[in-house]
């Protein structure tokens, strides 16, 4: 594959992950053969059906898991463990019952260095950064309560400001609207849509919602049923800043109808090796 001169912010190159030495040996892989070269400031989002490998390319992606073979770079550095630059949102908040919503969002600053170490020194500037922030995804008000005291979108709002506390350059999210309404979701699609185009970190985006991916990203992946690969790379060519409004258009559907299209084709073939 063609690679540019300029070096990408996240480069996979020929990687393949087998979960234990056993499957290896059977040549058992969960995802084989990626080839992925994202470029900095880029929003990409996979799809793909349930099962096919997304949730362990996010593992490789933030250095939870080694591949098997093949080499991962971000940043320009190979990736030999977890990545201190990204942040992460999933499809449940998991924030702690007994902290305010300030002090969840301040959780990753008194984790991850270097902030660790100066977080007591620097604790009023790190509480009005996060205050700052939570004002911006709407939940002024509420720093000070407790997450049962919050709905469920607001609980991700504050889960997504807790993963971009730190200021990382990489922000990954797996399935992180799946479990709320759609109005709750399209309001977050333009809170995630927002932030990332006035910090330009990149956005790696797992998600079953095909609206949501040809909303939000640069770039949509599709990746085949397991072992997981990518089988589709679309543009997505509309110009920024998107309105909610370019969902109802027919451009739009057609792009969300082409990638169905793809993932039901799939589904079909396997459905035919399984009988």
């Amino acid at each position: 594959m063609h690679r540019d001169a300029a070096p990408h912010f996240v480069d996979f190159r020929d990687v393949w992950l087998a979960y234990n030495d056993a499957l290896l040996a059977q040549n058992h892989f969960a995802v084989e053969a990626i080839d992925l070269q994202v470029k900095q400031g880029e929003f990409i989002a996979i799809v793909g059906p349930s099962g096919c490998g997304k949730s362990t390319f996010m593992k490789l992606a933030t250095g939870l898991r080694m591949p098997s073979m093949g080499k991962i770079l971000i940043d320009g550095q190979p990736v030999t463990g977890p990545l201190k630059i990204s942040g992460m949102a999933f499809q449940s908040p998991s924030l702690l019952p007994w902290r305010t919503t300030v002090d969840n969002v301040l959780l990753p600053l008194e984790i991850v260095e270097p902030h660790r170490s100066q977080f007591k020194a620097k604790r009023k500037e790190y509480e009005e950064r996060a205050r700052k922030l939570l004002q911006k995804v709407g939940l002024g008000g509420y720093e000070d309560k407790f997450p049962w005291q919050l709905s469920g979108g607001m609980q991700q709002r504050a889960s997504i400001c807790r993963a971009l506390i730190h200021e990382p350059k990489m922000l990954l999210l797996d399935e992180p609207f799946g479990a709320l309404d759609a109005f709750t979701r399209e309001e977050l699609w333009c809170i995630l849509r927002d932030l990332q185009a006035e910090q330009k970190f990149n956005v790696i985006l797992v998600t079953h919602d095909l609206r949501e991916s040809v909303f939000l990203a640069d770039t949509v992946y599709v990746m085949s049923k397991s072992p997981g690969r990518f089988v589709v790379q679309r543009e997505i060519d509309f110009a920024r800043p998107r309105d909610l409004k370019l969902t109802y258009t027919k451009e739009f559907s057609d792009i969300v109808l082409e990638l169905r299209g793809h993932i039901g084709a799939m589904r079909k073939v396997g459905a035919v090796i399984h009988q």
